[in-house]
């Protein structure tokens, strides 16, 4: 069977994030939405989203498909009850539609002309940014089960201090070095070549990917991930960076999401608690306003390719789109649109052939080539939120 993800009506919800990538390549937990769902199926998956990522993301379409909404984090019973799926058959969970059987020869999908199975049993869905964070703890719990499953982890090293270690995991290549891993709240999980440097204190649950690092002295709790090839020092809190990105110096990380190829330069702090202890509100791209989270703590959003300077604060509950760069003194606004340049004293336009000049640079630091997709898709991004760029 071939299996296709789609970004369904959570897409816009998502933003800035998915600007850049569909809402498969979201990563909470350890994997990313994506991996979840090949990890589950067996299967490689190709992806419906939207026409200017299509370059980079293509579609396989084959005579039978099953397109799978890529919002929900899949379990086994679900997989189980998708992989039964025939033709003019959908899942769905309340109103939203999870997974149906469809054709190349379809032109239009009926779902009242479907059989319709509701599935009953708890998911998780990513619907908003703010739940790439507050649903973080189950995430890595999900993926740390999954990955683990009859597995064997490599020894935790002499001078590594491990409380409740049944609930470490370490993989090959991965280098510890007097820490202190607290897995009694969640569990602790170490990819291949991530390395802990001395000093470095953690409470679980924990996500390292690939190639990441804890620097000298972090200090990290409550259910954060470091995605891959990223570097993370000071104390983060309950954080998903998705990866390529760089906290490398002290200042705090709160309540926070961070997307690729971002930098947050020395001492950055953000806020995630607002002094009257109010309801936090977020920038919606789909009103055009601000609206209520429900959440008492939330912190920043930050869109790939963005970057700020030494000494940057930020308020509760900002923002901050793709490309943007922060530096000075003072706090920015709660919403920066993206490709802006400036500060609290105001932005101008960040021009695309800067942007191009500075991504080039940082990702070939990685071993990653800014091709003419990467360039297109920023492009569109671009001219897609000019309309956000009133200074």
């Amino acid at each position: 069977m071939n299996y296709i993800l789609f970004d369904g009506e959570v897409r816009n919800l998502l933003l800035p994030f998915t600007y850049t990538r569909p809402v498969a390549e979201i990563r909470i937990g350890i994997l990313t939405l994506r991996e979840k769902w090949e990890k589950h199926l067996g299967l490689t998956t190709t992806t419906i989203t939207e026409a200017y990522l299509e370059e980079k993301y293509p579609m396989v379409e084959m005579e039978e498909n099953i397109m799978i909404n890529a919002s929900f984090i899949p379990t086994k019973e679900l997989v189980a009850q998708i992989k039964k799926l025939k033709a003019n058959e959908a899942i769905f969970k309340g109103d939203d539609v999870i997974a149906f059987f469809t054709t190349d020869s379809q032109e239009e999908i009926n779902f009242e002309a479907y059989q319709q199975y509701d599935f009953d049993e708890e998911l998780l869905q990513v619907k908003n940014t703010w739940d790439i964070f507050s649903l973080n703890d189950k995430a890595i719990q999900q993926d740390f089960d999954l990955i683990t499953e009859d597995r064997t982890s490599q020894p935790i090293p002499e001078g590594v201090q491990a409380i409740n270690p049944d609930n470490i995991f370490i993989e090959e290549g991965a280098k510890l070095t007097f820490a202190t891993l607290n897995a009694t709240d969640g569990p602790i999980y170490i990819g291949e070549n991530a390395e802990i440097m001395e000093g470095v204190v953690v409470r679980g649950a924990l996500a390292m990917c690939e190639n990441s690092v804890l620097k000298l002295g972090a200090k990290v709790y409550g259910a954060t991930t470091i995605g891959p090839f990223c570097k993370v020092g000071g104390e983060v809190n309950n954080s998903v960076l998705f990866g390529y990105s760089s906290k490398g110096h002290d200042g705090f990380l709160g309540n926070s999401v961070i997307g690729e190829w971002c930098n947050l330069g020395a001492d950055t702090n953000n806020s995630n608690l607002k002094n009257n202890y109010a309801e936090v509100k977020l920038w919606n791209y789909n009103t055009g306003r601000f609206v209520k989270t429900g959440l008492q703590f939330c912190g920043l959003m930050m869109g790939d390719h963005s970057k700020c300077g030494i000494n940057t604060m930020f308020n509760t509950g900002t923002v901050i789109g793709v490309s943007v760069n922060i530096f000075g003194s003072g706090f920015p606004r709660n919403f920066v649109p993206s490709f802006s340049w400036g500060g609290a004293s105001g932005f101008t336009e960040y021009k695309t052939n800067k942007v191009f000049e500075v991504a080039e640079v940082v990702m070939q630091r990685r071993g990653i080539t800014f091709d003419v997709k990467e360039q297109a898709i920023l492009e569109h991004v671009f001219e897609a939120t000019s309309q956000y760029r009133n200074y």
